[in-house]
């Protein structure tokens, strides 16, 4: 098995490089189509990354994916499954692009939301707005006897 690399992004400029020995891949018999060897095959892959003590990750990275992730985590042990496909080969190949895309969305920093102030047009047309809704709501009032 070969290191799995995350390509670069918002978090990780230059990607991220995790070992093959980080990793820990699991096999087991997939339901769904197969045919005659549904039953023989072992094509269903579990993908399994420990982020408590990869040493891909810098502390900073760690944090991010832990919190980003925590719901999808068994203690620090990211899981990820993969059974659509009929071979073996395949299904590895999909566990890795889907731990890798994961990763990489984690590991991006958070947006920064910047306040900003309504323009000077849509203040205008809200009150004219509420100036209209009010003339409308006045219209329905009962006649005074002023008139």
């Amino acid at each position: 098995m070969d290191d799995l690399r995350v390509p670069p992004g918002p978090g990780a400029p230059h990607g991220l490089r995790i070992p093959a020995s980080d990793l820990i891949e699991q096999f087991s018999r997939s339901s769904g189509p197969g045919g005659q060897g549904v039953n023989t095959a072992d094509s269903r892959v579990q993908l399994s990354l420990d982020l408590g003590t990869t040493t891909a990750l810098s502390d900073v990275q760690r944090a991010r994916v832990i919190e980003g992730l925590v719901s999808r985590l068994a203690g620090t042990v990211l899981t990820i499954s993969a059974a659509e496909h009929r071979s073996q080969r395949q299904n590895r190949v999909a566990a890795r692009e889907r731990l890798s895309a994961l990763i990489r969305e984690a590991v991006m920093p958070p947006s920064i939301r910047r306040s900003t102030k309504p323009t000077k047009g849509s203040r205008r047309r809200r009150l004219d707005e509420k100036h209209r809704r009010s003339e409308t709501k006045s219209g329905r009032r009962r006649p005074t006897g002023q008139d």
